[in-house]
């Protein structure tokens, strides 16, 4: 690849990858403010928030949570707020996987970890990932709350998720993109109307 061709990639990925950005605003604005409220109020009931995700979604995950276990805003002094990333056990992920199978790994989590009143993070860049789905109906079942990070239509899990967040496009990359952008959002929203008097409605 030549030089130019490089640069030209460069430019009309960054150039993709704010349009999808502003695209956001209208896209799915309302739901990551409705998101906010729902973690709000269930942190302030004493309930936590599991994630889960595979490959680059995993790692958000992980990423996602320790953003309230530790903390965000580094201007705020909080206490933690319980997140757990049911990404990061080996030993459990793989004995899943060997013993009751791939996609029954995170459901298999969610039955052991969450409780009503809880939420359920669920991040696919489809919303057809067979192991997410299957953690959400178990949340469900358990009578949790479940936020989805979705991309392009939504997938199946666009119709089973309490709040949607749907990453306007069809580029794995810019939906990846748009996830971590809304969960520093939230995340750092949700921290602020907890544990400060600066952030109103």
């Amino acid at each position: 690849m030549e030089i130019m061709l490089k640069k030209d990639f460069m430019v009309e990925s960054l150039k993709e990858s704010a349009i999808t950005k502003t695209d956001m605003i209208n896209a799915c604005g309302d739901d990551i403010l409705a998101a906010i409220t729902l973690f709000v109020d269930a942190f302030k009931s004493g309930k936590k928030l599991l994630l889960c995700g595979n490959g680059g979604s995993a790692a958000d995950c992980q990423h996602l949570a320790t953003e309230f276990m530790i903390r965000l805003n580094h201007e705020l002094n909080r206490p933690a707020i319980p997140a757990i990333a049911l990404t990061t056990d080996t030993s459990n992920l793989t004995a899943g996987g060997n013993d009751i199978g791939f996609e029954n790994v995170f459901a298999r989590n969610v039955e052991g970890l969450g409780a009503e009143g809880d939420v359920l993070m669920a991040v696919s860049t489809s919303g057809n990932s067979g192991n997410v789905i299957k953690a959400v109906e178990m949340a469900k079942r358990k009578g949790m709350k479940v936020v989805g990070f979705l991309g392009g239509t939504g997938g199946k899990l666009k119709d089973i998720v309490d709040v949607a967040i749907t990453i306007p496009s069809g580029n794995v990359q810019r939906i990846q993109e748009g996830h971590i952008t809304a969960g520093h959002i939230i995340f750092e929203l949700t921290e602020l109307e907890l544990y400060s008097n600066k952030i109103e409605g």
